[in-house]
């Protein structure tokens, strides 16, 4: 099945295999004539990126990249792709890769006219009112993964090299102005690639549909979101050219990130510090504590859970959904505790201490005190 689509929710979004050849098309209209394509080194090379590259310079935009990016972007980072910015003397940015590309990409536009410390932005209270507006670039964004949907969100998540964690940046300006979803831009991802992005887009919309806030929009896109990774994920992982499995994850991502506005939880929380500190892939991080903050969660979701078991077609309320969460990771190879991504035990209380004042941990529906944290990180790792 074909999938060809323009969405205007949350940005302009323009979706459908093949649909990159817009790209130069869409810098113009936002008024780019310099742009600066921002990635990650291992997308770099690649025949995707380089054709990226070959159509903004073909239609006379030049050929700027900018990928000394880090698999879970640093201020170091974000420092010298602000320099390249204005060295090159560019006036837009094209996020282009997965999360760390997208999220390195919309810093790099949004810092390129501050004058202040990234950190004066992070995601406290009002502090994005800080910013000078003018100065903001703009973004064009597109995904080459289908997982983080930073595509979509209004916020980067960047690590503070000094101190090792992982900040939440915010802005309504860290908003594309338009979003190019190209299905074919991921069909050469590895397997891992694929479970890890795609269990991320899961813990997504999980944690959002879980979440005790009000707002029953999010909750029903996150609802939605999980039956589409349910039925395409398993196909991707099996058939990494089945381009209808890869639009829909695509969506899924796009979804996840739409649907936690309303807020994200304890699985996140324990994920951020585990990623700072070990530099674990992000989604499978999430994907190995997800088990265990489902049962963690319990007494606060269960009928919630059952609710979404029977919409997504699974017996047995919260103990089958529970079930399939642990099938799934089974059957797309996601290890069964931290250890078997490298984690080890020497970094316990510093990451309990992290988990609980990470910014996601106030959206879990149980409280999540240093005493939970530390005992969840021992059944993980």
């Amino acid at each position: 099945m074909t999938i060809t689509a323009n969405w205007s929710y949350p940005t302009a979004i323009k979706f459908g295999a093949g649909r990159i050849k817009e790209l130069a098309e869409h810098c113009k209209a936002v008024g780019m004539k310099r742009p600066l394509l921002v990635t990650d080194r291992g997308l770099a090379p690649m025949a995707i990126t380089q054709n990226a590259l070959d159509l903004l310079e073909a239609a006379g935009l030049g050929r700027a990249i900018f990928a000394d990016v880090d698999p879970n972007p640093n201020d170091i980072n974000l420092e010298a792709g602000v320099k390249a910015f204005h060295d090159g003397g560019h006036d837009g940015v094209v996020a282009f890769g997965g999360g760390s590309g997208l999220d390195l990409g919309k810093a790099v536009a949004f810092m390129a006219g501050q004058t202040r410390p990234v950190w004066d932005f992070e995601d406290v209270g009002d502090w994005w009112t800080r910013a000078s507006v003018s100065g903001i670039a703009p973004i064009i964004a597109v995904p080459t993964t289908a997982g983080t949907g930073s595509e979509v969100g209004r916020a980067s998540v960047i690590t503070d090299h000094k101190t090792h964690t992982k900040k939440v940046i915010f802005h309504p300006k860290f908003l594309p102005a338009v979003t190019i979803c190209d299905p074919e831009l991921t069909v050469g991802m590895p397997q891992v690639i694929t479970v890890g992005t795609g269990m991320d887009a899961f813990a997504h919309c999980l944690e959002a549909y879980s979440s005790p806030f009000y707002h029953p929009m999010s909750q029903g896109i996150a609802l939605e979101g999980m039956r589409l990774v349910k039925d395409y994920l398993p196909r991707a992982f099996a058939d990494g050219q089945d381009i209808e499995a890869r639009a829909n994850m695509m969506s899924a991502a796009a979804m996840g990130a739409v649907a936690f506005q309303k807020g994200l939880g304890a699985i996140h929380a324990l994920s951020h510090p585990v990623g700072a500190l070990y530099n674990t892939h992000h989604g499978m991080t999430n994907a190995v504590v997800m088990p265990a903050v489902l049962r963690f969660n319990r007494p606060a979701i269960e009928e919630k859970i059952a609710r979404a078991a029977a919409y997504l077609g699974i017996s047995g309320g919260f103990d089958g959904f529970t079930d399939y969460v642990l099938d799934l990771r089974s059957s797309l190879g996601v290890p069964d505790a931290l250890s078997g991504l490298g984690v080890g035990t020497d970094q316990i209380e510093r990451m309990a201490e992290m988990a609980i004042v990470d910014p996601t941990a106030g959206g879990n529906p149980v409280e999540l005190t240093l005493d939970a944290a530390r005992a969840l990180f021992i059944e993980t790792i």
